[in-house]
């Protein structure tokens, strides 16, 4: 039974009406430059064997321990600004060019392996697009391992969405939607522009990076995977990730498909629109998780309304709101073929913020935004009849990780 079943197909339709509407964006070129990869003997050969059609790679600074020490201060705590599930987490600054750098160390007694720092680097040194983090170096010193990324300032969509600072605005629905924009925009490069094709497997709100304009870039490709290959449409493999962003059929299967990213985005455009975790064991137990509560509200267009962030404080397009509704539904349809492709999301998302979104990002924190039309909440009647579904799992643990070597 799908959990975000069409019923009347009123969201299929109302997802091919705005498509028919839309022209489709070109396709956004490269904007970093192609270089040749440079890994020590056995991460060369490691790199071969996983992608031997992937053509030219690019070349990443290779650093030593000393220069990343000195960038960092000798690792100060100061300069410590996280810890994640691949280790510590530096600010730092390159003594040579001066530039600002983030520099994560592999936590060699963490769940993340020697594979999955392979693994990043390959994946980074593939992939070359605006909406992806750009890895400027690594460092395989000894035992030590390191990756050297570029620094956005604004830190993860997680941290401005579920933990932002008191002081601090929150962000308005057109920065939303662009964030949303540049999330789509990634995965598509991946799934129909790379050369292989390339699952990511691990979206989330921390694993999406901001710069000063909101624009968004996915990091952490530690669990993504190259392919499919060879005309399958799947992946075989361990099931990877964080609980309340895994689709069902790959939990139930391990059977990876671009169409996991997609139900992944979808997930994530509902903690756009609602401000809530995708799992949340603060809340009562019916509202834990997201994707559940969300479903139930669906049922009724009258209640759509509690499905807006109430940060928002009502400053946002009614049309805009319900059809994006629209599209989280679809990606989260729990039949895998149901969901559309992220060339379509990127139509969709474009065409809905395509009056606002360049002219309102001046101060994407600003809250004098267009007043709703609550009249256009007619427009609910596109998502009306979806709900002749059953919730997925309502499973509402923490964040509970699937990691495998």
């Amino acid at each position: 039974m799908s959990c975000f079943s069409s019923g009347s197909s009123q969201l299929s339709k109302a997802l091919k009406r705005i498509n028919s509407k839309a022209r489709r964006p070109p396709s956004v070129p490269p904007l970093l430059p192609r270089r040749q990869s440079e890994l020590d003997n056995k991460e060369c050969r490691t790199t071969q064997d996983a992608n031997k059609d992937s053509g030219p790679t690019i070349k990443q600074q290779i650093f030593t321990f000393q220069e990343l020490a000195d960038a960092t201060e000798n690792f100060n705590p100061e300069s410590l600004v996280d810890v994640g599930s691949f280790g510590k987490v530096y600010r730092g600054q390159l003594i040579e060019t001066e530039e600002i750098v983030v520099i994560e160390q592999l936590d060699r007694d963490g769940s993340r392996g020697h594979r999955e720092f392979l693994r990043q680097v390959l994946m980074l040194s593939l992939l070359n697009h605006q909406n992806l983090i750009n890895l400027i170096g690594y460092c395989t010193e000894g035992e030590e391992r390191f990756l050297v990324n570029e620094y956005l300032p604004l830190g993860s969509l997680d941290q401005l969405l579920h933990d932002r600072p008191f002081n601090q605005e929150p962000l308005n629905w057109y920065a939303r939607m662009k964030i949303a924009v540049g999330i789509a925009r990634g995965l598509e490069y991946m799934h129909n522009t790379a050369s292989p094709p390339v699952i990511y497997s691990n979206l989330k709100p921390s694993n999406i990076l901001l710069d000063n304009n909101y624009n968004a870039k996915l990091s952490d490709f530690g669990l993504s995977k190259l392919g499919p290959f060879d005309g399958k449409k799947h992946i075989s493999t361990t099931v990877m990730g964080t609980h309340g962003y895994i689709a069902p059929e790959y939990e139930k299967t391990g059977l990876l498909t671009v169409k996991t990213d997609v139900y992944s985005f979808g997930v994530v455009l509902l903690e756009l629109v609602t401000g809530r975790k995708a799992v949340d064991i603060t809340r009562r137990t019916k509202e834990q998780n997201l994707v559940s509560w969300a479903h139930r509200i669906l049922k009724e267009p009258k209640k759509f309304s509690k499905l807006a962030d109430p940060l928002l404080e009502g400053n946002f397009p009614a049309k805009g709101f319900t059809e994006a509704l629209a599209v989280a539904a679809m990606c989260l349809q729990e039949e895998q073929t149901a969901r559309p492709m992220m060339s379509d999301v990127v139509t969709t998302i474009m065409y809905l913020t395509s009056d606002n979104l360049i002219v309102n990002m001046k101060s994407p924190s600003s809250r004098s935004k267009p007043r709703v039309d609550h009249n256009d909440m007619k427009n609910a009647e596109i998502i009306e009849q979806h709900s002749s579904v059953q919730s997925q799992y309502t499973s509402s643990s923490g964040h509970t990780e699937y990691h495998s070597d």
